[in-house]
C-alpha cells in the first residue's frame, strides 16, 4: 500500500511539473501572439544618436542602423516593417520600459554585460566597439594621460564610466565625472567648457564630431550592443536572434552598418 501511494504522489508530482514546464513554454508563445493581436512591434530607441538612432530635425523619422535591424524583427514577426512603434529611450529609461512592458524590445546603443544578462534577454552582438575620448582639438589633448584632472562628460547608467575609472586608476591618474542625461547634452558641455571631454564608444562618438573637436587614438573596454528583451519573452528572444543571425549569413548587417558609416 505504501508503495502504491509513493507511486501516485510521484505520477502527480511528475504531472503537475510537466504543466508548469508547458506552461512556461506557452508564455513567451503568448507574448508573440499579443504582439501579432496588436499589430504593432514597440520598440525603444535612441533619437539623439546619429549612425544609430537619430530623429532628423529637418524631417521628424528616425533613422539609423538600430531602427533597420528593428524593421527587420517587426517584418520577421508581422510581415510588415512598418508595422513598428518606435518610442525615444535614455541610457536611464530603457531598462524601466523593458521592466514595465511598455516596450518589447530594446534596440538602444544598450551594452552587453553579465550584469544586465540576469534581468533582460540579449541577443547575439551586432556591433563591437571600444570606448573612446572626444575632446577639442584646441585643448591639445593627445592621450588620456593628459585628461589627468580634467573633468569627463559621460552618460547615465552607461558602463563607459567604470570602464575609464579602471583605465585611470592603471595610469596612475585621477579624473571627475559629471554624469548627463543625454549625448547632445554632453557635447553641448564640451563645446561650452563645463567637460574637457565627451567619452562613450567611439563610433558614437564619431556622430559628433566636427571641426574642432578630434577623437584620441586611446580605446578602453571592447563592448558590444545587443537587442533587449524581457527575461521571460524567450520566444521573442528566439526570433530575434534568428532576424540578426539571418542578417549576418545574408551581408545585409555589413550591408546597413556601411550603410550608416559605423567603423
Amino acid at each position: 500500500m505504501k508503495k502504491s501511494m509513493a507511486a501516485l504522489m510521484l505520477a502527480v508530482s511528475v504531472l503537475f511539473t510537466g504543466c508548469s514546464a508547458a506552461g512556461n513554454g506557452s508564455k513567451g508563445v503568448e507574448d508573440i501572439q499579443k504582439i501579432k493581436d496588436r499589430g504593432v512591434l514597440k520598440v525603444g530607441v535612441k533619437v539623439d544618436i546619429p549612425k544609430y538612432g537619430y530623429k532628423d530635425p529637418k524631417t521628424g523619422k528616425i533613422e539609423g542602423l538600430e531602427i533597420d535591424i528593428a524593421k527587420q524583427i517587426a517584418k520577421k514577426i508581422l510581415g510588415d516593417e512598418n508595422k513598428i512603434e518606435m518610442q525615444a529611450v535614455t541610457s536611464k529609461t530603457r531598462g524601466p520600459l523593458l521592466d514595465s512592458g511598455e516596450a518589447d524590445l530594446i534596440a538602444a546603443t544598450f551594452t552587453i554585460t553579465e550584469e544586465r544578462k540576469k534581468s533582460y534577454n540579449f541577443s547575439e552582438p551586432y556591433i563591437k566597439d571600444g570606448v573612446g575620448l572626444l575632446v577639442k582639438k584646441s585643448a591639445g589633448f593627445k592621450s588620456y594621460k593628459d585628461l589627468d584632472g580634467k573633468k569627463i562628460g559621460v552618460a547615465q547608467s552607461a558602463t563607459s564610466k567604470k570602464a575609464l575609472q579602471e583605465e585611470a586608476n592603471k595610469l596612475g591618474i585621477k579624473v571627475q565625472f559629471l554624469e548627463f542625461g543625454s549625448f547632445p547634452e554632453i557635447k553641448a558641455a564640451l563645446d561650452s567648457g563645463r567637460v574637457d571631454c565627451f567619452s562613450v564608444d567611439t563610433s558614437i562618438l564619431s556622430g559628433y564630431l566636427d571641426d574642432n573637436t578630434e577623437i584620441l587614438p586611446d580605446r578602453f573596454s571592447l563592448q558590444e550592443y545587443g537587442i533587449a528583451s524581457k527575461k521571460t519573452n524567450t520566444e521573442l528572444a528566439k526570433v530575434v536572434n534568428e532576424t540578426i543571425a539571418d542578417m549576418k549569413k545574408s551581408g545585409e548587417l555589413d550591408k546597413l552598418i556601411k550603410k550608416w558609416g559605423i567603423n
